[in-house]
């Protein structure tokens, strides 16, 4: 009975020991397979952690690019408003434009009128007016009135240049020049030496200093000066010519109604 026991316990060992044996195998397959899974999980972490890396890095850049988009909006929504301001501004500003524009038509109907006015104006005053440049201003008159009806010529050109020709008479009354030319004195083309002093007076002497005249308004025409004159004149020719010296000049100034 007890060797049976003894065989049994030999048995019972050796079952034992295949049996440690069988799950030791087996455990060491379990765990090579727990290893391969890990590896395997641990691979998905990091690709799983790739994606969400990179989904994270897209993430961030919408978020930068809806920033700039929203800043750009911001910027656009500011220029758009200061662009608007200077809209209104220059609509107010052509409104302002227009109503002058609007007036020109008023304007020139008053300017046109009175342009032609200042040209038959200095025409009479040239005709009251010492003869000297006579033909030069008579010119100048005359391209004042083609000037007017030439639709070529705007009406601002054409109200500058009767100016100019106020302005040219105006200053012509504050010179002194002597020309040389013929004159018709006494019915006769005289060469002589026209000295002008501003509208002072108009004094004219023949080359030879033996003859001089001086312009009467009042009877509109040559008076003769007597021999007294020729010396101050001719040193007033030679004054004004500036051949002399600068110094004081006797004039003739004729009275109303008389003559020297």
């Amino acid at each position: 009975m007890s060797k049976l026991s003894k065989k049994n316990k030999i048995a019972i060992a050796l079952v034992g020991v295949f049996a440690l044996t069988t799950s030791y195998t087996a455990s060491a397959a379990n765990v090579e397979t727990l290893q391969k899974a890990d590896t395997a999980i641990q691979k998905a972490a990091e690709k799983s952690q790739g994606k969400v890396n990179k989904l994270f890095d897209q993430a961030q850049n919408l978020v930068i690019d809806y920033r700039q988009v929203v800043g750009d909006t911001d910027g656009l929504r500011a220029y758009n408003d200061y662009v608007a301001s200077l809209v209104k501004d220059q609509e107010s500003k052509i409104a302002l434009v227009q109503t002058d524009i609007d007036g020109i038509d008023k304007t020139r109907q008053g300017l046109v009128p009175l342009m032609f006015k200042m040209i038959d104006t200095i025409d009479e005053f040239v005709a009251l007016d010492l003869p000297f440049d006579k033909a030069e201003r008579k010119d100048r008159i005359a391209f004042l009135r083609e000037m007017m009806v030439d639709s070529n010529v705007s009406t601002a050109e054409k109200y500058r240049k009767v100016l100019e020709a106020y302005q040219i008479e105006l200053d012509s009354g504050r010179l002194s020049t002597v020309t040389q030319g013929k004159q018709l004195i006494d019915g006769a083309d005289i060469t002589v030496d026209l000295l002008q002093v501003g509208r002072i007076a108009l004094v004219a002497q023949t080359l030879d200093s033996k003859n001089t005249w001086v312009w009467n308004k009042t009877s509109n025409g040559w008076d003769v000066l007597d021999d007294s004159w020729r010396r101050p004149i001719r040193e007033a020719i030679g004054v004004v010519r500036k051949d002399k010296s600068p110094a004081l000049i006797k004039l003739p100034i004729p009275a109303v109604g008389s003559a020297k």
